[in-house]
């Protein structure tokens, strides 16, 4: 089993989820798999009521604040951003950011370091090399926030 791994407790995990070295699950993130597998790659962040409904996330991913991914695939080193969807079959590539409250429609597939925005979601850049940095930066932070929290740094509380 992997290492180094954070998942809130009040995280609901379903089914054949395998979470990967240093992954960490946030408040009120949903990870079911109950209709086939959800993959969540190394040091990926699951932020505080995602969801994941059949799906895999590749390595150092942030999948931002009540992002829904249903049935899809996300590439490594990506920002999704916090309320967007990406439906049934998408495929987003390495090195992307799906911008805030976007929609990637069913079936949709993203190339690798693109920018995606709007409902339906569309691509208004293409070939960015500067979406690496930015990515691993995110996914930087998540990791050292992972380990306050495994360290215990951050207690909950239950009565004021």
């Amino acid at each position: 089993m992997a290492q180094n791994i954070y998942i809130d407790a009040t995280a609901v995990i379903i089914g054949d989820v395998q979470l990967g070295e240093g992954a960490s699950i946030w408040p009120f993130a949903v990870l079911r798999g109950d209709e086939g597998p959800v993959v969540v790659g190394e040091g990926s962040n699951i932020q505080d009521h995602a969801i994941i409904h059949v799906g895999k996330i590749g390595k150092n991913v942030t999948l931002g604040h009540a992002a829904i991914i249903n049935d899809a695939t996300v590439g490594d080193n990506c920002i999704i951003g916090m309320n967007s969807s990406i439906l049934n079959r998408a495929q987003i590539g390495e090195e992307c950011i799906i911008g805030a409250n976007a929609v990637v429609v069913s079936g949709t597939i993203v190339p690798p370091r693109s920018v995606v925005v709007g409902v339906p979601g569309r691509i208004i850049r293409s070939d960015d090399r500067t979406i690496l940095a930015r990515a691993l930066a995110n996914a930087n932070t998540y990791h050292a926030l992972r380990d306050e929290y495994l360290d215990g740094r951050y207690k909950r509380r239950t009565t004021p």
